[in-house]
């Protein structure tokens, strides 16, 4: 009696016939495949049901009229300064030098807290609203007027690693489902041919906690980010097969072996009704398949006017790898991309905005990195018209101290940040919100992530309350038991 293999070594010695579910369901639905039954035999109850599962129209939102269609999340990996960027603080140029003396107990998280110290870039006024922008940011500041402050944005954590995750998942622990999920599972795909979240991590490397930012926790697995390196030859690895590796595959042989892995499959699948990893690895590759013809065209930037590259710094090494990030989010948010994530820094101690050792050196070539593109994605999404149902919003996991680490460096801090929204359902050019004197701790109209993410929700036609998903027995949703949308920066 012929002993037969189990799953786990079926795959891996017929690796080769795995990747080519995708082809046969690309084949079958366009009758191109004999025995296209092999591609619908492949698509189980948990696939089957997320794809009949209605797509809320635009405007109707998922609970209420939607205003935003898409989103793109400018991420700035390492805390940004609050004082030396968007939040002006005469305070600490009248008391620079000085021992910061707030009235109460003072600490920083990695050091001794220094003196005072005044920002050492100039500030001034912009725009009809006259938002404060220091010299870091000249490009930014001049759109001042399209964005909403978030100016008392503040975190439950001053360590890298809970603070983002809280700013991307609700949470402070791992293992929790990020916003980009969540939409993905409340409001579905805009196209069949490219993921609903895409993440563009900075080349330099992932952030803090890595994929743990982009992943879909608890939710099923198909709505996880999908990690494109844009500076790589290859961007989306393995999306093409490997004729060096795999010479002796026909088209017989993987029909062969197609057939073989759905039988399979649907064995696994009857057994295992309540596990979504292998429906959602067989969208992921039926996703692949797809991507084969579209992403190519999506990450072409040929087409694109000299004029439109010169606009997100594409002529500049310095701004050249954030504006191309920057312009692809646009080109994806035009394909049917529901939400984009760009990151600035990687996760360490340099290559980000974790400004510890040297405010004055360091702060400055990042700031310029991001300048340029992210005004230019502002201005190029308002000329397309992109902007009347498109959110931009541009976020760090917390802020820094009020005084110096070492000589001219600052801290983690946890008590107060800044944020900023701009495009559909915003209302431009106001701010809420507002820190102390010296720009350490929230004063007014404090807001933290869960308040930043019900607005997000809000907008997309989401009550932020009543997107749940059960597990453990709880049910869980982005906000936790939190949240509520700041009404004040709304249109």
């Amino acid at each position: 009696m012929t002993e037969h293999p189990s799953r786990r070594e079926f795959l891996w010695t017929h690796g080769g016939g795995l990747g080519g579910i995708a082809l046969a369901h690309m084949l079958g639905t366009n009758g191109l495949l004999e025995g296209a039954e092999i591609s619908r035999a492949t698509t189980t109850a948990a696939s089957a049901a997320a794809r009949f599962r209605p797509r809320p129209e635009f405007n109707g939102g998922l609970h209420h009229p939607a205003k935003v269609k898409r989103v793109i999340q400018l991420f700035m990996n390492g805390g940004v300064s609050q004082a030396d960027t968007f939040d002006f603080k005469p305070a600490l140029v009248k008391l620079h030098g000085q021992k910061f003396d707030p009235g109460s107990h003072v600490e920083a998280p990695t050091s001794p807290p220094g003196n005072v110290m005044k920002s050492p870039f100039p500030f001034r006024q912009y725009g009809e609203s006259g938002r404060w922008v220091s010299s870091v940011f000249p490009e930014i500041a001049r759109n001042v007027d399209e964005m909403a402050f978030l100016m008392a944005l503040s975190s439950k954590t001053n360590v890298h690693g809970p603070g983002s995750y809280m700013m991307n998942t609700g949470f402070l622990l791992p293992g929790f489902p990020s916003m980009g999920a969540w939409l993905s599972y409340g409001l579905g795909s805009l196209s069949d041919n490219l993921p609903t979240f895409i993440v563009l991590p900075d080349p330099k490397g992932l952030p803090y906690n890595g994929k743990g930012n982009f992943t879909a926790g608890f939710l099923p697995m198909s709505h996880q980010g999908t990690i494109l390196d844009v500076g790589s030859p290859r961007p989306i690895p393995d999306l093409f097969p490997s004729t060096s590796i795999a010479p002796y595959l026909t088209p017989e042989s993987q029909r062969d072996g197609l057939a073989q892995l759905a039988r399979v499959n649907r064995r696994h699948a009857a057994r295992n009704e309540g596990d979504s990893r292998l429906d959602s690895r067989i969208q992921a590759y039926e996703l692949a398949a797809r991507m084969q013809l579209s992403a190519p065209e999506a990450l072409d930037l040929a087409g694109e006017s000299d004029a439109t590259k010169q606009l997100y710094g594409l002529d500049d090494q310095a701004t050249a790898d954030y504006g191309r990030r920057c312009l692809l989010a646009r080109r994806f948010l035009e394909r049917g991309v529901r939400f984009v994530q760009v990151w600035s820094g990687a996760g360490g101690p340099s290559n980000n905005w974790d400004n510890h050792s040297d405010i004055i050196r360091e702060l400055p070539t990042i700031a310029r990195s991001v300048d340029r593109p992210t005004a230019g994605l502002l201005k190029d999404l308002k000329a397309r018209g992109l902007l009347e149902d498109t959110l931009v919003v541009w976020s760090t996991e917390f802020g820094r101290m009020p005084f110096t680490q070492g000589a001219t460096g600052r801290d983690h801090n946890g008590g107060t940040s800044v944020g900023w929204l701009a495009g559909a359902g915003i209302k431009p050019g106001v701010a809420y919100g507002e820190s102390d004197p010296w720009a350490w701790k929230a004063a007014t109209g404090q807001t933290f992530c869960y308040d930043l993410h019900a607005t997000i929700l809000h907008l997309m036609g989401i009550d932020h309350e009543r997107l749940t998903f059960k597990h453990n027995g709880i049910g869980r949703r982005l906000t936790d038991v939190h949240g509520h949308v700041v009404q004040e920066i709304l249109a």
